[in-house]
């Protein structure tokens, strides 16, 4: 299981499903860990109900049927699928209303939904979802790339209140694929995840949802400037290294005068 966890973190987010599914195959006595822990590339459908997308993932999914944060309803339907209490679901509305917001002003559109469900320690789970596809045939505004996708996944784990205090536990998980194809830039690929967590014991007076949303906001910031340094910035150096610019060759080269 340990080389299994350390191959997947390996592969780029778009084999991801190819090697979950050879994966299950080899390791069936591991499908339910390998299948809670693997984070794959976030799928989209359309609720004709509402009219809107939502997106699909483990956390809104029972058997075969996936429920929406906009009707309450699976699809396709489900008899006695778990259901949020009516608290919860009233929390989870408000959640992916602010979220969308959140989502069009950081992402410049996108799509977004957010899943809460109950613990067993009288506290909940909260899932919070990004998916945006930056290609130029989807919800990219510039068109800068042939192919482009960013999925986030954020998942809170919130404690019953103490004494006005809660603590709140998330996970987060960026996956992002690049790819470029013009006379420009040439044909390049980039692909990668990265997954941080944090743990903050935070006062009720400001609601859960102003809560979560501030460690969202502070966790999403650190992601971008991994990202930016730990791909976009070690990948610059070793190109620039392997191959130099024309005009830092001719700065480094001796003077024959």
């Amino acid at each position: 299981m340990e080389a299994a966890m350390g191959l997947m973190r390996r592969i780029p987010p778009k084999h991801t499903e190819t090697a979950l599914s050879a994966l299950l195959t080899l390791l069936p006595q591991h499908s339910s860990d390998l299948l809670s822990q693997v984070d794959q590339p976030l799928q989209v459908l359309c609720d004709m109900d509402s009219g809107k997308e939502f997106i699909l993932c483990e956390y809104n999914r029972d058997a075969d049927s996936y429920r929406s944060p906009w009707s309450n309803k699976y699809h396709p339907p489900l008899e006695d699928a778990p259901q949020p209490s009516p608290e919860l679901r009233k929390l989870e509305v408000e959640a992916n209303e602010v979220f969308a917001i959140y989502r069009d002003q950081y992402y410049e559109g996108g799509i977004s939904s957010v899943y809460m469900w109950e613990e067993e320690n009288e506290g909940f789970v909260s899932c919070f979802l990004i998916k945006k596809d930056g290609s130029k045939s989807g919800h990219g505004r510039r068109g800068y790339l042939q192919e482009g996708a960013w999925d986030a996944i954020h998942v809170i784990e919130v404690g019953p209140e103490e004494e006005d205090i809660v603590q709140y536990c998330l996970t987060s998980t960026v996956m992002l694929t690049l790819t470029t194809d013009n006379e420009s830039s040439g044909s390049f690929n980039l692909s990668g995840s990265i997954r941080r967590q944090m743990s903050m014991k935070l006062s009720f007076s400001e609601g859960h949802l102003c809560n979560m949303g501030k460690m969202i906001e502070e966790m999403e910031g650190k992601l971008r400037n991994s990202l930016d340094q730990v791909y976009f910035g070690k990948t610059n150096e070793m190109v620039c290294t392997l191959r130099p610019p024309a005009e830092m060759v001719q700065m480094k080269l001796p003077d024959t005068c």
